[in-house]
């Protein structure tokens, strides 16, 4: 793996992790029914989200060009954290809903 590679496969893993921990973090200010900050760290989760995707969509267009990368342990772990990143701002958003429900139940 050159350097360059290098770099597009650390971002990918940095912003699949600052996705993810936004997502934990509006999850926590949801759990304390503190949705206005939920909904802010959840756009941050999928703005990060969507840098990791279009990380992952040029890797996919350059290999679909014939410029091969070469298949690492580190661009499988990317490829991990991207997943689990997707996986969890879906079940976090759908727990944030779970959480508003509740909050309006108790008000009634």
């Amino acid at each position: 793996m050159n350097d360059e590679q290098l770099q597009v496969v650390m971002g990918l893993i940095m912003n699949a992790g600052n996705a993810k921990g936004e997502a934990i973090a509006a999850l926590a200010a949801a759990k304390e029914n503190h949705f206005s900050e939920a909904e802010s760290r959840m756009k941050a989760a999928n703005d990060a989200l969507v840098e990791a995707h279009n990380t992952q969509t040029s890797l996919l267009t350059a290999e679909a060009s014939g410029n091969n990368s070469e298949v690492t342990l580190l661009m499988v772990h990317s490829q991990d954290h991207l997943m689990n990143a997707i996986s969890y701002l879906g079940l976090t958003q759908e727990l944030i809903d779970v959480y508003k429900r509740l909050k309006v139940l108790e008000a009634n």
